[in-house]
């Protein structure tokens, strides 16, 4: 199973048009080029690829890492099966 990184990446890569070296836990989603219309269209697709129910109140996500993060929270208390942490990072997983 991939990691919800791995996942994410390739949201990243694939619609925005990144390169997988500039995805990192730290990098600043203004830094990637996502603005807030594109981080409303970012949470769009993580609804879709990861068949998750965001919630409508706004959270401040400013790094790749809180988005992670963020996206696992939501997975382990909708009850889904949660993809692993990256390399360094304490791994969820729902039951």
């Amino acid at each position: 199973m991939k990691t919800t990184f791995e996942r994410l990446s390739a949201i990243l890569i694939k619609d925005y048009k990144l390169q997988p070296d500039r995805l990192t836990l730290d990098a600043p989603l203004e830094s990637l080029g996502i603005d807030s219309l594109g981080t409303v269209e970012l949470m769009w697709n993580i609804e879709d690829v990861f068949q998750i129910k965001l919630p409508s109140d706004p959270v401040d996500l400013p790094t790749l890492g809180d988005v992670v993060r963020y996206v696992d929270e939501l997975i382990v208390s909708q009850g889904l099966v949660v993809a692993h942490a990256p390399p360094g990072e304490p791994a969820l997983r729902a039951l």
